[in-house]
């Protein structure tokens, strides 16, 4: 009897062979730079020092989200090294920093990078040698079109969108506004200009002063001065966060007092708002997209509660006032979804194909109705955003989801 059964496994192991080598070859691994067992390494720049400094909280918050999911196993069993290089927003710099990260480090790709003007100064060598870009930390809306930057992605709303959005809300709300517009004069600043622009459609004359200022400049009297005397009852203000600070409390020491729109990556509590003192900065309006975690109504969510947890284990440091810490722990979630999207293919092809593959994908912290979608013909992750107003204390969210 013994011999019979030891007869049979001997037959039936012949076609198994066969299987057994088809199934191997079906789930063979495939690396690219920077990715094996055991790691998958991820490059970024990012302003840490600088006129933008405020912005080094969001690769700040995003090494912290990446030790989480490490301490966790990390992504499919590999940890991930993620090398986060100070560029100052100097785009001479970005270039430097890019270099070394791919051809010394050899990263498997970038992502959350900061700024349009440094992410442009390297776009060329990156798409020469097909690293992805992912998820920039950038609204401009030249990230969005796979025709142009196949290997590039934003994350955000682009400024484009969000400029639009603030220019139907005027219209719907103060039909015979005299409005001022003020904008740096980069791509980031144009863009959200003529998404303003697009937005008033024939009712662009409504515009009675539109003026533009360098990040280099030591103070914005003489723009404010300028747009206070053309007798504007409407603001548009496209500032970075250390100018916004400045302009809020300003415009109060002026005596001027138009219906503020400030931009939503100059809208955070603690970087803006508290410098400028709070009560200067009591009903201005922005939008958001992302759940603000200082927002009493949302004490008892629990992904509000999940990134109190994590902000006080893995970056005590961090402001919790701070809305760039909500927006990279959200951006870092992406890449985590993507790496788990990529199973062992983790080449820089595929990558690309899963970023470019997110359905309805929702994040904890994503205001409710706003989801998370990329195909190949669309690099625009986030489209839609709610209006709100800050009461003095807090940001309070009102109407519906604009945008798509």
């Amino acid at each position: 009897m013994p011999v019979a059964l030891q007869s049979r496994r001997s037959f039936m192991s012949l076609p198994l062979l066969g299987i057994g080598l088809i199934s191997t070859a079906l789930a063979q691994k495939i690396y690219g730079p920077g990715a094996s067992d055991t790691e998958i390494k991820i490059g970024q720049t990012m302003a840490y020092s600088g006129l933008l400094s405020a912005y080094g909280a969001l690769g700040k918050v995003e090494a912290a989200y990446f030790r989480k999911v490490n301490d966790e196993g990390g992504v499919n069993g590999r940890t991930i090294n993620f090398i986060s290089l100070d560029d100052g927003y100097n785009p001479a710099k970005t270039v430097e920093g890019v270099r070394r990260l791919v051809e010394q480090d050899e990263v498997l790709f970038l992502a959350g990078s900061l700024g349009t003007p440094t992410n442009l100064a390297v776009k060329a060598y990156l798409h020469a040698r097909k690293v992805p870009m992912l998820f920039l930390s950038t609204g401009g809306s030249m990230w969005n079109n796979p025709q142009a930057v196949p290997w590039a992605m934003g994350w955000g709303p682009s400024y484009f969108s969000e400029g639009r959005v603030y220019a139907q809300h005027i219209l719907a709300t103060k039909p015979n506004a005299r409005i001022a517009v003020l904008y740096q004069n980069d791509d980031t600043g144009k863009d959200y200009l003529n998404g303003f622009r697009d937005g008033l459609g024939d009712q662009v004359k409504l515009i009675v002063a539109e003026v533009n200022y360098e990040v280099t400049a030591p103070t914005l009297d003489s723009q404010l001065l300028q747009m206070q005397a053309a007798g504007a009852d409407v603001f548009f203000d496209q500032t970075t966060p250390k100018f916004a600070a400045q302009v809020i409390r300003r415009i109060t020491e002026m005596g001027w007092k138009p219906v503020h729109y400030l931009n939503n990556i100059a809208a955070s509590i603690g970087a803006v708002l508290v410098p400028a003192g709070l009560d200067n900065a009591k009903g201005l309006i922005s939008t958001i997209y992302l759940k603000d975690a200082t927002d009493p109504q949302l004490a008892e969510d629990p992904a509000v509660k999940e990134w109190f947890a994590f902000m006080k284990k893995y970056h005590p440091s961090g402001n919790l006032l701070d809305s760039t810490n909500v927006s990279g722990y959200s951006v870092a979630q992406t890449v985590v979804q993507v790496l788990r999207q990529c199973g062992d293919n983790l080449s820089r092809e595929n990558v690309m194909r899963q970023a470019a593959a997110l359905k309805d994908f929702e994040l904890g912290m994503l205001m409710p109705g706003v989801k998370i979608n990329t195909s190949p013909s669309d690099y625009a992750p986030i489209e839609s955003l709610r209006m709100r107003r800050f009461d003095g204390k807090q940001w309070i969210a009102f109407g519906e989801v604009m945008g798509r």
